[in-house]
């Protein structure tokens, strides 16, 4: 009985993953709603036409920490994506990433270093530690902007982004860099916009406020408004939280 509890299991985790991978070829068209600039995707966990149950997402992300764009990798299904700071503080000028690393870390920094080489490895990435690290803001704004020109090439533009600082030593704050992003994915305009520090900045801070104010850490994951998980998770995490939100 209990080798056939879990093949039933197993089936029913591979039946959901199936299911989950083929959102990718979902049209743009039933996304649940484009209000604001906040990312959204649906998972269908039924199995009939009439039933369909939706899974909403909330992620608290920056683009500077590198859970953050595993757990994306992860979990690149249903996603609504609000900004939070790993380092409020970090100057917008840039320090070298290596280094920031080191002082923040101590003795535990290359250890952790390696460690998220061999978790990027994982995902088929290189990780980069080349380069400078700095204050997010802009990014923040830059992907508000997009959202407003589509979900899709807001969601194009985090991976473009991540790509770009975490496997190729870009920097976060260049705005050469942000500009040149946005264009690889579509979103134009991305150089006026950035141009006025003011612009994104109200709805950044509002998200914030609304999203980010109390957890410590990120990435931090809401499912359907109640369920929370934090860390960059592995799928087999994400597909028993899915579900349960589905029951």
């Amino acid at each position: 009985k209990k080798k056939k509890r879990q093949s039933q299991r197993r089936k029913e985790s591979l039946k959901l993953q199936t299911r989950l991978v083929a959102l990718h070829k979902i049209p743009s068209s039933i996304y649940l709603h484009q209000k604001d600039f906040r990312y959204i995707r649906m998972a269908q966990s039924s199995t009939n036409n009439t039933g369909k149950k939706l899974i909403q997402i909330d992620v608290s992300s920056d683009t500077v920490c590198p859970w953050c764009f595993v757990g994306k990798k992860n979990l690149d299904k249903a996603i609504k994506w609000h900004p939070y700071f790993v380092n409020p503080s970090a100057p917008k000028e840039g320090v070298n990433k290596r280094e920031y690393y080191v002082n923040k870390f101590g003795s535990r920094a290359e250890g952790i270093i390696a460690r998220m080489t061999e978790v990027f490895k994982g995902l088929g990435l290189q990780y980069n530690t080349s380069g400078l690290t700095g204050n997010t803001l802009d990014s923040h704004r830059l992907i508000y902007f997009a959202g407003q020109q589509g979900l899709d090439k807001q969601h194009n533009l985090v991976e473009e982004l991540c790509l770009g600082y975490f496997t190729q030593g870009k920097y976060i704050g260049d705005r050469e860099f942000l500009v040149e992003s946005a264009k690889k994915v579509g979103v134009e305009g991305a150089a006026e916009f950035l141009e006025d520090p003011n612009n994104g900045l109200r709805e950044v801070n509002e998200e914030l406020k609304k999203y980010s104010s109390q957890i410590n850490g990120a990435p931090h994951y809401v499912i359907n408004g109640k369920q929370e998980v934090s860390g960059g998770q592995p799928p087999e995490v994400f597909l028993k939280a899915f579900q349960v939100a589905t029951k």
